[in-house]
């Protein structure tokens, strides 16, 4: 090759083997076959080769990513023990496993699509150039963006859902004998996502639910710079499950090991843990300078430990090679590597944001009908008596969910308290009685793997219907839904979906329950999501609707849907005095139509409309307690409610406002990260001199207990102050122009 540049480490390494510079194998690696050997190395020897190419790359601006493998390629000889249909959430230090696997795959090309996914080629067969990430849809390999054990959840409950598709009879996307892999750091094990997976993995196995998950700690003992105690790894994790060890200098070992450990959790359906002591060669990125924080001595000292180097000492000393024939095969493979590289770098990029996004929001397909097998009478049957009445938000979410579930064999409900207790607000009352306790999981109290749970359960073709029992409580595993849920699909390049409806209890205004982690009234966690829904019913006939409508997008369009409850409404029948009930509703029927997505209610004004007040959940209960009083004083005004808060659809909401140019927007949510924020700035930004627009919302404040958290919250006496403020001029109140709004709300 007339252009070829080997790296510096490579020259080295060809001339050590050419002069037999290698150390004494550890092991003549009696239970390796020759064949096993010789793949084995060439696998560990691609990966090292590429980390090395990589680096080359970047220093000409080619290449993108050099968080190598170096020194953690004897991984491969864990992937030689599992199977391609065994699902593998790999740690970036995986990239011998991913070659190794991709070898029982016939056709495959793990050395180009690597090299493609370093150049951030948008010919990257599995993110299409989005990111370096070690992922395949015909490896079964889910891509994973930076494993700072965020994936350890996801791969808990993914082991989970093949034992359960197999419990149910369903379909499932691993075949029903399968077991996941999750790989992670030492330091990573540190992380309380990792404890979190593993304490959630070893508390189902303690009640006997099959968990076929291994947990593979690749241990170099460092953390970037920080250095993991000797022995903290075997103190910290192996109490929780079975244990297997290895040398990554020893490939028998390593095999033996990774033999046994695959072999116990696939038949006894079990959690275990493969520790594997690995080396951290060349730092922790083309960026990391070591000798900043280690010695001299220390990082020459690990070159020598290199498991490369005992595996090619290893094929010498078993007389697979000579000296001579080992240093041509590795620089041929060097040689080769680099035309492959050339290639890489020749195919097309990523060139327009359109193309960028194409992948974050699933293809659009043709929404069909909802399923119609589900005879009410039978569905709702344990609460006949109520049937054909007006009820309350909570029990008309409830009845919905019995419908799903009926509707849906694949529809799993999960979360903490919503078995035989039927949630904090009964709004899963039955569910567990009628379904059973394998499609009505009642979990441990941890956020992160309800979500991660719910991921697991998606990709082996559930329906997951996770609930978090507060609002405020989902900030304790707010990544599972932005870093691992949400950006699957646009770092997969649409190729693996998380599709799943998360229901949320939250909002203000509740009473005689407070403190902002039961009265939290912020979601701008979610706004900012690329590719989510958010739902916010005020009713319950809209709850019904926009629940189905959810399910119907998760199951058909492979949509993430974030379903937000307003609790104080749960179990509202009033709007306007004690007894009215008309806040109550009857359950649609399942033909009824749903609504346009994107598209708000509309609460007509009682005459020639004079403003119009948009509003969603409890904002919108007491903007219509608004729009009676104002009429009373002469003052028409229409209300809409949003109904759909992410994204916003401008457009409907301009078509809903019509020639309206007065908007009041009542939020309650704080003024500052509101959703008032996006539709006063999109408003003004559609039509800039025609709308005429107020901004009401609660304090940037938390709510505190009792009384005191009305004074933070928006009123009724102030939307009707703030709707004066739009008028052209003080409105009194005159006993002519009282008028009186239907007691039949739209």
């Amino acid at each position: 090759m007339s252009n070829y540049e080997p790296h510096a480490w490579a020259t080295a390494y060809f001339e050590k083997c050419r002069n037999a510079q290698l150390p004494t194998p550890l092991n003549l690696a009696p239970d390796l076959s020759d064949a096993e050997l010789n793949q084995l190395f060439l696998s560990m020897l691609s990966s090292r080769l590429l980390d090395l190419r990589s680096r080359l790359l970047q220093a000409k601006g080619q290449s993108f990513y050099t968080i190598g493998s170096s020194g953690h390629e004897a991984n491969a000889a864990v992937a030689a023990q599992l199977r391609v249909t065994d699902p593998a959430f790999l740690h970036y230090r995986s990239g011998a496993f991913f070659i190794e696997r991709s070898k029982q795959l016939p056709g495959s090309t793990p050395i180009y699509d690597l090299l493609l996914s370093f150049t951030a080629s948008s010919d990257d067969p599995i993110s299409g150039g989005r990111h370096k990430v070690l992922g395949s849809l015909a490896l079964a390999i889910p891509p994973q963006t930076s494993t700072i054990a965020s994936h350890l959840p996801k791969a808990v409950g993914t082991a989970f859902a093949i034992d359960l598709a197999k419990r149910l009879q369903i379909p499932g996307q691993w075949p029903e004998d399968a077991i996941a892999l999750c790989s992670f750091g030492d330091a990573s094990a540190n992380h309380s996502t990792a404890q979190g997976a593993i304490n959630a993995a070893s508390w189902a196995d303690y009640q006997h639910l099959p968990v076929p998950v291994l947990f593979l700690c690749e241990d170099n003992g460092l953390g970037i710079s920080t250095p993991t105690p000797c022995g903290w790894i075997q103190h910290s994790l192996s109490p929780h499950m079975q244990t297997f060890s290895a040398d990554s200098r020893d490939l028998n070992q390593v095999k033996l090991a990774a033999q046994a450990a695959a072999t116990f959790v696939r038949t006894q359906r079990k959690p275990a843990l493969l520790h594997l002591k690995t080396f951290r060669l060349f730092g922790h990125a083309g960026a990391d300078a070591e000798v900043a924080y280690r010695r001299k001595q220390q990082i020459e000292g690990e070159l020598e430990q290199d498991p490369l180097l005992y595996a090619s000492a290893l094929l010498l000393a078993r007389i697979l090679h000579t000296p001579a024939s080992l240093a041509l095969c590795a620089e041929t493979l060097d040689q080769q590597i680099a035309r492959v590289a050339d290639a890489a770098c020749s195919r097309p990029k990523l060139t327009s944001a359109a193309a960028v996004m194409q992948s974050i929001i699933p293809k659009p397909t043709t929404l069909t009908p909802l399923p119609a097998n589900a005879p009410r009478e039978e569905v709702l049957n344990f609460d006949k008596h109520n049937l054909g009445k007006a009820q309350h938000m909570a029990k008309l979410i409830n009845w919905t969910l019995h419908e799903t579930m009926a509707q849906y064999p694949n529809a799993v409900v999960l979360g903490e308290d919503v078995g035989k207790k039927g949630g904090v607000y009964n709004v899963t009352s039955q569910l567990v009685q009628q379904f059973g306790i394998n499609r009505v999981l009642n979990t441990l109290l941890d956020e992160q793997s309800i979500l991660g749970l719910a991921i697991g359960l998606a990709q082996q073709g559930f329906l997951p219907i996770p609930e978090i029992q507060f609002l405020a409580y989902v900030h304790n595993a707010e990544d599972q839904i932005r870093g691992e849920a949400a950006t699957l699909p646009f770092f997969s390049n649409g190729q693996y979906q998380n599709p799943m409806v998360i229901r949320i209890a939250g909002l203000g205004y509740q009473r005689g329950f407070g403190g902002h982690f039961h009265n939290d009234n912020s979601f701008a966690v979610f706004r900012d999501i690329p590719g989510i829904l958010l739902f916010c019913p005020s009713n319950g006939h809209d709850a019904a609707l926009l629940l189905r409508q959810a399910i119907q997008l998760a199951k058909q369009q492979q949509r993430l849907v974030i379903f937000l409850e307003p609790i104080a409404l749960y179990m509202t029948r009033d709007l306007h005095q004690p007894g009215d009930n008309l806040w109550a509703r009857e359950l649609p029927t399942l033909d009824t139509p749903l609504p346009e997505l994107g598209t708000p209610a509309i609460y007509p004004a009682a005459g020639a409309s004079q403003l119009t007040i948009i509003s969603y959940a409890n904002g919108l209960h007491l903007s219509l307690q608004a729009q009676q009083q104002l009429a009373a004083q002469g003052v028409a005004v229409t209300v809409l409610d949003l109904r759909y808060l992410i994204p916003l659809n401008i457009e409907k909401i301009v078509a809903a406002l019509g020639s309206e140019h007065k908007v009041l927007i009542v939020d309650e949510c704080r003024r500052r990260g509101s959703l008032s924020e996006e539709l006063f700035t999109a408003l003004h930004e559609t039509k800039p001199v025609f709308y005429q627009l107020q901004r009401l919302c609660a304090e940037d404040s938390f709510i505190p207990l009792g009384a005191a958290a009305y004074t933070v919250l928006p009123s009724v006496a102030q939307i009707i102050a703030h709707t004066k403020l739009l008028l052209p001029q003080p409105v009194l109140a005159t006993s002519s122009s009282k008028t009186t709004l239907s007691k039949e709300l739209p």
